[in-house]
């Protein structure tokens, strides 16, 4: 997606400017005071709020802090951070009601009536996602700025009910990057360009950018991104958080946006692994499962962990933090067992899977737009693919609407064509694919990078990626879970290894990801860089040599 590139706020310059007084050009080179202020590691975050989600469960359940004061310090940091500062914007819109809720909760909780461990929790939704609280559900689009339905998607009401607060709405790939081939990710007219808190110029992934960028800077305690290919992992590798996307159908996708019936799915983006299985517990809470329960240090003891060399891109920085992953892994008690081969040889494989996505996009949306409000002005996707055109030099400003136009020429779901590709796709990533693996190596799970090191956010040429390492779109097209966590930064940008298994392992891909997250603790915290060159050795390397 793309966005006009802002001047950066007076902040950056003024504190560049002061660490330049009174000091030569060569030992501005060398200042280490002006490298601290170029980090800027005054935004991060504090206390509490800089905590993990189930450190702030038990900060709640003991009574070191209130639900109502937890709700305004995540406001006061939004404020100063998403708002001001370096800008994230990361959060699109903030539920009036959540100081009131939390009142509410907090009286609750001295009468002794908890709802859960998610009692009193503030969290933030992608904004494709509906809630009964007065927030439009926008997509981050004009077209929808007036979407406030009064319903709660099943996921919300389950969140609800186990107390949490859903604080406001996020930013995104505008449509979930479902728009256009050239478009620019972490982009949406209402939002702008989400920023990635490591670093400001780089990309932060999509389409659930904002859900990203914020449970990095701490923004919330928890958020909820929506994945229909890479959306919820690509993120959460590039903003260096737990992301997991759950076997589709375990979450209901009811009143959410939708792109693919076969494989959308809402999955929480958290801290920690121990956050994204409560996160689950209280999204699925009618499951027989407990994803906290099942989770076990030693989970990886024993278990055979096939590698997927073929996934391992050709970046040697990405190559050794995945080496030092499959040494934690191996040191975790695990088998590793080498898989050199992809799966995926079809020819036209690419080609048939984009062709199911506009066919079901076509179909989902022309239902989800009739059921929106009167305020909505658009009821299918020919009235949304006009309303753009009468609105060009907002919407189209930046990049065009070719997926919507190419998905609107599709026919319906009873075609032949659809329906064939559909079942060779499924086939070729569940039965031929994940399935397959898993069986002919004899493995419990798979593993791979996550993704990139991101590039820099372009509005000009829109996303240009580097290699894309990983096996993400096997486990989306399949409908199968796949966890990414955190294994170390290069150059201060995060990189991800992903596990991923069969259909419904979802507790068990989880309890992997946990041992391995246990093991390895490579998490980092984001500096809020302005762009490459405020980290020292880049700066230097970046001037003309000097001599010593």
């Amino acid at each position: 997606m793309k966005h006009q590139m802002t001047n950066l706020p007076i902040l950056f310059i003024s504190a560049i400017s002061i660490s330049l007084v009174g000091c030569s050009p060569d030992e501005t080179q060398k200042s280490s005071f002006e490298v601290k202020i170029l980090n800027h590691d005054s935004y991060q975050a504090k206390g509490l709020i800089a905590k993990s989600l189930p450190e702030i469960s038990a900060a709640l359940a003991s009574g070191e802090i209130t639900s109502e004061a937890l709700v305004q310090l995540y406001l006061s940091r939004i404020a100063e951070i998403d708002k001001q500062g370096p800008r994230l914007q990361a959060v699109l819109s903030l539920n009036p009601n959540a100081i009131a809720d939390a009142k509410e909760l907090d009286a609750m909780r001295a009468k002794g009536n908890i709802k859960g461990p998610m009692h009193g929790i503030p969290i933030l939704l992608k904004d494709n996602i509906e809630t009964k609280d007065p927030l439009a559900t926008t997509a981050g689009a004009l077209a929808l700025k007036d979407n406030i339905t009064g319903r709660d998607s099943p996921l919300v009401a389950d969140l609800r009910a186990q107390g949490a607060i859903i604080l406001g709405k996020t930013n995104l790939s505008q449509w979930a990057n479902f728009r256009s081939n050239d478009s620019m990710s972490g982009w949406s007219v209402l939002g702008g360009q989400v920023r990635n808190p490591h670093m400001l110029d780089r990309n932060p992934c999509g389409s659930s950018s904002g859900s990203g960028a914020a449970t990095t800077a701490s923004l919330a305690a928890a958020t909820i991104g929506t994945e229909t290919n890479g959306s919820i992992i690509c993120p959460s590798n590039a903003n260096g958080i737990v992301g997991f996307k759950p076997t589709v159908g375990v979450v209901p996708q009811n009143y959410i946006i939708p792109i693919s019936a076969s494989q959308d799915t809402a999955g929480p983006m958290t801290k920690t692994v121990m956050g994204a299985a409560m996160m689950m517990n209280a999204m699925t809470h009618d499951s027989v499962t407990d994803y906290t329960e099942l989770l076990q240090t030693a989970a990886l003891k024993d278990i055979r962990v096939g590698v997927l060399h073929y996934a391992e891109g050709n970046n040697g920085n990405i190559k050794n933090r995945f080496n030092e992953a499959l040494a934690d892994i191996e040191k975790a008690g695990a088998v590793l067992i080498d898989i050199d081969k992809s799966p995926l040889n079809g020819e036209g494989f690419g080609g048939m899977s984009f062709k199911v996505l506009r066919y079901e996009f076509k179909d989902g949306l022309n239902a989800y737009l009739s059921s929106t409000p009167k305020t909505v002005p658009v009821r299918s996707l020919k009235d949304l693919i006009a309303f753009n055109i009468e609105h060009k030099d907002t919407e189209l400003a930046l990049f065009d609407q070719s997926i919507f136009t190419a998905s609107e020429a599709e026919k319906t779901l009873n075609d032949p064509e659809y329906i064939t590709a559909l079942e060779t796709i499924q086939k070729a990533t569940r039965e031929d694919g994940i399935d397959f693996l898993l069986k002919e190596y004899d493995v419990d799970v798979l593993i791979a990078p996550s993704g990139p090191i991101v590039p820099r956010v372009d509005p000009i040429n829109g996303d240009v990626w580097p290699g894309f390492p990983g096996a993400g779109s096997m486990a989306a097209i399949a409908g199968y879970p796949h966890a990414t966590v955190p294994m170390g930064a290069i150059r201060s940008l995060p990189v991800s290894i992903s596990f991923i298994g069969g259909k419904g392992q979802d507790a068990k891909v989880l309890s992997y990801a946990f041992a391995y997250e246990q093991k390895s603790k490579r998490r980092v915290e984001p500096h809020y860089y302005k762009d490459a060159e405020a980290i020292a050795e880049i700066n230097r390397a970046m001037k003309p040599y000097r001599g010593e």
